[in-house]
């Protein structure tokens, strides 16, 4: 995937001055770009500080962080994977990254300990943008494209992963990340 092609499996970083809270300072994984119908995407770097036995019941004892993944059906869980192999109807997004599939089976891998908390991450609501609205917010400027790494996903520490990738990109972009999040604070 090209750096600066919006694609499935593209990250977004949120320009440095975003003022919407649900995104403001947000590194978002791309998990179906439509094009003109549309797109979905998971925030990866807003942990809720819950784990997912604490909102699924029936979910084994797993010690796995649940993150806010957008403000797009917040009544929802989604999840994000490293083990496409092991749970059927998943969808490969990326290398090293699957969304989805049989959360029955799922649940399973996790109480038989076969899937590990690293290997998931889970998320509450989504990320979404009507036809049209997310090629808009790029071209005033709102989003930075980032080329996904499954490292950024399973790997980075959630309140780094924002500021890390900006500096991984080079240039211009290692200074933006740089930037305080409070100007005022300098």
């Amino acid at each position: 995937m090209a750096d600066n092609k919006l694609d499935t499996g593209t990250i977004l970083l949120s320009e440095p001055f975003m003022l919407d809270p649900n995104f403001k300072r947000s590194a978002v994984l791309i998990t179906e770009y439509q094009g003109p119908k549309g797109t979905v995407g998971f925030i990866l770097n807003k942990p809720l500080k819950m784990k997912i036995e604490s909102l699924i019941a029936s979910f084994p004892d797993f010690d796995s962080e649940v993150f806010f993944g957008g403000p797009v059906a917040t009544d929802t869980i989604h999840f994000v994977h490293n083990v496409g192999d092991l749970i059927d109807e998943s969808v490969k997004i990326a290398r090293g990254v699957y969304w989805g599939g049989d959360f029955e089976k799922l649940k399973i891998l996790a109480k038989e300990k076969v899937i590990k908390p690293n290997n998931i991450k889970f998320f509450v609501g989504y990320s979404g943008w009507s036809p049209g609205q997310l090629e808009e917010e790029m071209s005033t400027g709102s989003w930075v494209l980032a080329e996904s790494d499954p490292n950024y996903v399973f790997k980075s520490k959630p309140t780094d992963l924002w500021k890390a990738i900006m500096s991984r990109k080079g240039d211009a972009y290692g200074v933006i990340g740089q930037m305080p999040e409070n100007p005022n604070y300098n």
